[in-house]
């Protein structure tokens, strides 16, 4: 292993990929129009109340249309999702061609088939850096532990797999 400093950002970034995470659809229906994007910053804050965290690149030009929406809708990609994982982090494409959404009553988009979905609306935002740290508190959920989730590890999409038993 090589000691690298924090000041080169590139060795930064692939070290933070090293760390597997979840790939997140973030979307809303915004005057007749989805919008949304793909979020790999995600954690659990709190079970009462019910918070949950993302962390979006400030320079976004998605998340202050985004950030209007009444609701916003969090759903978890799942391993059939990779295509899409891409697609909504795309700049040049229709990021919704091809996709199955749900829109609740308050306008969140719930993507079809993901493993948990959650109707957020937003508690509060906070500067993190180059990113915005966004709370989110959520108004509904629903779960399916038999899909299993998209992972993002390595600079790549991956799959969950069991270990082997050790003897």
């Amino acid at each position: 292993m090589t000691d690298i400093v924090t000041d080169d950002v590139a060795a930064l970034r692939r070290a933070f990929t090293l760390y597997p995470r979840g790939v997140m659809a973030v979307a809303a229906q915004i005057d007749g129009a989805p919008v949304g994007l793909a979020v790999s910053a995600f954690v659990s804050v709190s079970l009462d109340p019910p918070l949950l965290a993302l962390c979006i690149d400030a320079a976004s030009r998605t998340w202050p249309v985004l950030s209007t929406a009444d609701t916003i809708g969090v759903s978890v990609l799942t391993e059939d999702h990779a295509w899409l994982g891409r697609q909504l982090a795309s700049r040049s494409r229709d990021r919704f061609a091809g996709a199955d959404f749900d829109e609740t009553s308050r306008g969140a988009l719930l993507l079809t088939g993901a493993a948990a979905r959650f109707e957020c609306s937003t508690e509060t935002v906070f500067p993190g850096g180059d990113h915005l740290i966004v709370l989110l508190r959520v108004l509904s959920l629903s779960a399916d532990p038999a899909r299993k989730p998209l992972l993002w590890h390595d600079s790549e999409f991956r799959a969950v797999a069991p270990l082997t038993p050790l003897p």
